[in-house]
């Protein structure tokens, strides 16, 4: 079987400013995406899920370990989870503070802890332990700061997703949360997702990209999806697990990922999610009602399609 890998960089707007803009995250989207070929090459899904949102995590573009948005209180907490479809065993991580790469601690914690999730002070103790931890100011930026307060004096306003203002979220980039499947030559899946939240987030707050069913879920014989937007509807509607019933009761990937997005939709309303997936076949497909979700998939040793749009080309 040739190894496919499909990742994401958030639902989201996508607005690009002018055509080097955009070229930044084509490049970051090329890049990530090669590095979990390679990895496909050496090792297995696993190993390419990690690879691709880890270097995702260190673009610094990506709300998503050193690119990660700011709580309420100007700390960066950040969430990731992994699986393995083959031993379903799952790892995660849940409002973590200096943690660059929380995909890699996510792994960390499924191979050497008899738990799933773990959160906080706890999981930051473990990133020492384990030479994952990131001094604060490695974290930070001017820019993200400026973003901060701009946002903050918006929030006191009245405006924005905590004040109950749902049209506003694709204009507060919730998105670019960053996330991967794969599937290796040994027809074993995986997945995992990361993400800094939302801006303005309750310190604490916990989102779905450690949830498995919510933000992640890998099956080996059935599909691994990826999420991405408002944790809150993500874990609400566990899209990722829904997804994985109906391509296990017969639905192709894309009728199912399509079905799961539309009924969040119904419900909830547009601007809210995107979901990634590819099933046992290596059939690779993707569904959001935003306006937007940056994507990209390789086979074997090839970058096939980086998309953004819902008329781009795709898969």
């Amino acid at each position: 079987m040739e190894p496919i890998i499909v990742i994401h960089g958030g639902a989201g707007g996508y607005r690009f400013s002018n055509d080097e803009e955009r070229l930044k995250y084509v490049k970051e989207l090329e890049d990530a995406t090669i590095n979990g070929l390679k990895a496909l090459q050496n090792g297995g899904a696993v190993d390419a899920v990690e690879a691709a949102v880890s270097n995702m995590e260190d673009s610094g573009l990506f709300d998503a370990g050193k690119g990660s948005v700011l709580t309420i209180s100007g700390n960066v907490e950040v969430d990731a989870g992994i699986m393995d479809g083959r031993s379903m065993r799952i790892g995660a991580v849940a409002a973590v503070k200096n943690v660059a790469n929380p995909i890699k601690l996510a792994r960390m914690i499924m191979e050497k802890t008899s738990h799933v999730i773990i959160a906080g002070d706890g999981a930051a103790e473990l990133a020492k332990l384990w030479k994952l931890y990131t001094p604060t100011h490695k974290l930070y930026s001017d820019a993200k700061s400026r973003r901060y307060e701009d946002m903050l004096r918006d929030y006191k306003s009245g405006k924005g997703y905590f004040s109950g203002n749902l049209k506003l979220i694709s204009e507060l980039g919730i998105g670019d949360t960053v996330g991967a499947v794969a599937l290796d030559k040994d027809g074993n899946l995986a997945a995992g997702t990361s993400t800094g939240g939302v801006w303005l987030k309750l310190d604490g707050r916990v989102g779905d990209s450690p949830i498995p069913g919510a933000g992640y879920w890998a099956q080996n014989g059935v599909a691994a999806f990826s999420a991405s937007g408002l944790g809150e509807v993500i874990v609400r509607s566990m899209v990722c697990i829904r997804a994985a019933y109906l391509v296990e009761n017969g639905l192709s990937i894309g009728e199912a990922l399509r079905r799961v997005v539309d009924d969040v939709t119904k419900r909830y309303g547009n601007g809210l999610v995107g979901v990634i997936g590819i099933d046992a076949k290596g059939n690779v497909a993707s569904s959001f009602n935003t306006s937007a979700m940056a994507r990209a998939w390789g086979r074997g040793s090839r970058v096939m399609r980086i998309a953004f749009y819902p008329d781009d080309a795709w898969p």
